[in-house]
């Protein structure tokens, strides 16, 4: 099995890649990426604070956005070229009536179109980090940056000589030899940038390189991976265009999961959102024994009503997922007469306006993950949870978990952790298409 997979996927990604549709978007998008830079500006953008700050905010969320959606359709165009069009044309029958399964074509056919996917994305992102680079151009008084238009001309005429060359005399695939040469040509000619700067000064890698957009990156290359999974899915049943309708479908559908569907999942209703946080004493932070106190102060009046005996919950997220403690019991009364009760929890001792005064309470041990923030949200119920939902909202591929430009434009720092599970729920997603591809591909007849 691992000889013959290997050979499906080898064989593939030289089919898709030869495909001339495959250097068109391509080229299309490093065009876009280069108009970007002029008709992004007069956003009256002021923070300097981000990575990317004023004008290059809408700059950056232009340029991903170009990546994403080429992604899309070129994902669309090589799976339905390499599956769909081998099934019409019974070329994929030399392949099944083999001792080789239907699960190893699937496989094999996915890694070699998500091999021809990365080929793409690869330089078209590089496309968009030069032009972030760049920055935006507002006016005719701003100058060029000089490094990057070099390096990436001398570049692009590099690879499209050789390829022409190579085509002329020794008969290679134009596209193929272009697009192998493009990846590594755009990642040595952005190192060459990073290494220079704006006024030709050599300077260190770290000073123009972008951490957080890096990541941004990645996260949008594993969404394209799991729209990737999707076509190749679909192709097994369907043609060329009806698979580019489901992808853009998905694609579209993915962008308002939380509003069609994410926003039922969790019911809960926000009492307020802190500003400030004051334990009564220093020795009473985190709520680690009965009694312990809190003051805190809102930035509104309480938006539902309160009173003393009331539970108090926070969450970073305004649905109120995941809740701080995770308790599901609510306890109702006066603070004296559940103040001795058996469990443990938090409650509202005393109200005054927008300050609270909050109290550890019962003998149980309640362990306190974490303390609240300036910013959570405050709850005095817990969350509802509506299984039917939930499951609609797990199956459809949201995007939103994908889309880092946000938390990038705002200075908020994208944590390790938070990758690390966007890359769980990528691996799972391209799982179950996969699996459903092999469900379609089955029973498919190709004889």
């Amino acid at each position: 099995m691992p000889v013959q997979l290997t050979t499906i996927a080898r064989n593939t990604f030289i089919e898709a890649i030869r495909q001339p549709i495959f250097f068109v978007i391509v080229g299309i998008c490093g065009l876009l990426q280069l108009f970007n830079t002029f008709n992004t500006g007069f956003q009256m953008g002021y923070s300097d604070s981000a990575e990317v700050s004023g004008d290059n905010k809408f700059l950056f969320d232009m340029g991903l956005a170009t990546v994403f959606i080429c992604g899309v359709i070129l994902a669309a165009f090589i799976a339905t070229a390499v599956i769909s069009r081998e099934i019409e044309n019974k070329t994929v029958l030399t392949v099944v009536s083999k001792p080789v399964s239907r699960l190893t074509v699937i496989i094999g056919k996915y890694l070699g179109v998500a091999g021809a996917m990365l080929l793409a994305v690869v330089p078209m992102l590089i496309f968009m980090l030069l032009s972030i680079r760049h920055g935006v151009l507002s006016n005719a008084a701003d100058t060029l940056d000089g490094p990057v238009w070099i390096f990436t001309a001398a570049t692009l005429a590099i690879v499209l000589g050789i390829a022409l060359w190579c085509n002329f005399f020794y008969g290679w695939y134009f596209t193929q030899t272009a697009m192998v040469l493009l990846a590594p040509g755009m990642v040595l000619a952005y190192i060459l940038v990073l290494l220079v700067s704006k006024k030709w000064h050599f300077q260190p890698v770290i000073t123009d390189l972008k951490p957080q957009i890096i990541f941004a990156c990645i996260a949008l290359t594993q969404a394209l991976l799991v729209l990737t999974a999707v076509a190749t899915a679909v192709s097994t049943r369907l043609g060329q265009v009806m698979t580019i309708v489901v992808c853009a479908g998905v694609f579209l559908f993915g962008l308002l999961n939380n509003y069609l569907i994410g926003r039922h999942v969790f019911s809960n209703t926000r009492a307020g959102i802190i500003r400030e946080i004051q334990p009564e004493h220093f020795t009473h932070e985190r709520w680690t024994e009965p009694g312990h106190t809190y003051s805190i102060t809102l930035q509104n009046t309480p938006s539902v009503p309160l009173k003393p005996g009331d539970n108090f919950y926070w969450s970073n997220n305004p649905s109120g997922f995941p809740l701080t403690p995770a308790s599901s019991t609510r306890f109702a009364g006066t603070f004296d007469a559940i103040s001795s009760a058996p469990g443990g929890g938090l409650v509202v001792s005393d109200i005054d306006g927008m300050k609270l005064t909050v109290r550890r309470f019962g003998r149980a041990h309640l362990k306190i993950p974490n303390e609240p923030l300036p910013g959570d949200f405050v709850f005095t119920s817990p969350t509802q949870i509506r299984p039917v939902a939930l499951v609609l909202w797990s199956i459809v591929p949201n995007m939103h978990y994908f889309w880092l430009v946000d938390a990038i434009s705002q200075n908020q720092l994208i944590p390790y952790r938070h990758m690390a599970l966007v890359s769980g729920y990528a691996a799972s997603q391209i799982i179950v298409f996969l699996a459903l591809g092999v469900i379609l591909f089955q029973k498919r007849d190709v004889g």
